[in-house]
């Protein structure tokens, strides 16, 4: 096991800059996620760690020794990446002990370390087997144990989930996470899926543009996110957000006052007439009691969630009103999903009500939305207005 460091690491492809100034250090044995949209940089980063690329400049240190000039085989990581990369002659024992063979690691070792591999991953009854007579779930999971085989001081994985079926692909990072647990191995992930990075993550690095943006725990980085790409990137719903004008002591959003309370105006320091997107997840908005004139159809019981803020809070200033007409109803189940417009604009919100709660597309209804947890990022910049101490 070991640690993994960078430096101020760049990577460049001709005029093109595919990472700039990435410097992290992940402890030994922690399961780190380099999460972002497609061209990022995160695979650029995980390919220079396995020495598949090789840094324009910077230092990387794996454990305690500096690897620039290191080739891939010396390394001592291991690497599974999307499509597996089988050997279709192989059976499952021969793949998983390929690169305990290639070292040439005494063959009783060699067995002795594939069962022990193929039994924390189920597939002891698969060992005979070709790569064809697998399913896909069974073939990531030989990749899984080829690479697990090896013991190796850093386990690097590239996208491994993305071909699987979606509940397939839940089971399978279920027995990811626990199999981490077991082994302790320092493990860097690569996703542009944020649930995976949300759920396997001891660490969250979120990239934009090859730089970047963040660096923290799941619940931090979606409690507190530093701006407004990483706002919006991560949360399954995403974070609404809000064209504004700040203007008259409160938020016009398409013609609609947010009336905010005057001891968040002081710490934000807004400026009057300056544009802003407001930021707000679809948990902290609740649907008020139809405004005058409009109906909407309820399933037996009020649609406030167990923690809505109390008619007291709301009266004390702590939230606002939108109208908004519904689009979109999805049920999910437990809960529905609703996508409401903005009347007269192209903004929609993303709303999230109870599963008995019955809506229908042309609907209006009056949202209370929760100021406590409304996020003010600059329109021009993305940075997030952080209150003034």
């Amino acid at each position: 096991m070991a640690n993994v460091r960078l430096e101020d690491i760049k990577r460049r492809f001709n005029n093109v800059t595919a990472i700039e100034d990435i410097t992290f250090e992940i402890p030994d044995g922690e399961f780190w996620v380099l999460v972002g949209p497609s061209g990022c940089g995160k695979s650029t980063i995980l390919r220079t760690i396995a020495g598949l690329e090789t840094a324009t400049s910077g230092k990387l240190f794996i454990g305690d020794r500096l690897v620039n000039n290191i080739p891939a085989r010396q390394r001592d990581v291991a690497m599974v990446f999307q499509n597996y990369a089988l050997y279709p002659h192989m059976s499952v024992a021969e793949n998983i002990g390929f690169g305990l063979q290639m070292r040439k690691v005494d063959r009783k070792i060699i067995q002795e370390r594939v069962l022990n591999v193929a039994r924390s991953l189920s597939l002891d009854h698969l060992l005979d087997r070709k790569p064809k007579q697998l399913s896909g779930g069974q073939q990531q999971r030989v990749a899984l144990g080829r690479a697990i085989a090896r013991e190796p001081q850093v386990f690097l994985l590239d996208e491994p989930l993305s071909n699987l079926d979606a509940q397939l692909r839940d089971d399978t990072r279920a027995e990811l996470k626990q199999l981490h647990q077991e082994l302790g191995i320092t493990t860097i992930y690569v996703t542009h899926d944020q649930v995976e990075a949300m759920t396997l993550a001891d660490k969250i690095v979120v990239l934009n543009r090859g730089r970047i943006q963040q660096i923290g725990d799941p619940q931090t980085i979606y409690a507190s996110p530093a701006n407004q790409m990483v706002a919006s990137f991560l949360g399954s719903p995403p974070m609404n957000i809000l064209p504004a004008i700040y203007e008259n002591n409160g938020f016009d959003v398409s013609g609609q006052l947010l009336t905010i309370p005057a001891v968040v105006k002081e710490k934000l320091q807004l400026r009057q007439g300056h544009s802003y997107d407001l930021g707000i997840r679809p948990e902290h908005i609740f649907i008020h009691e139809p405004p005058s004139g409009f109906t909407v159809a309820y399933g037996g019981k009020p649609a406030y969630s167990a923690d809505s803020p109390s008619r007291q809070e709301r009266q004390e200033g702590n939230e606002s009103q939108l109208i908004v007409e519904v689009k979109l109803v999805e049920p999910l189940g437990r809960e529905t999903l609703i996508r409401a417009g903005l009347p007269g604009s192209v903004v929609v919100l993303n709303i999230q009500v109870g599963g008995d709660v019955r809506l229908r597309p042309g609907n209006r209804l009056s949202l209370q939305l929760d100021l406590n947890h409304l996020f003010v990022f600059d329109s021009k910049t993305g940075d997030k207005i952080s209150p003034q101490e």
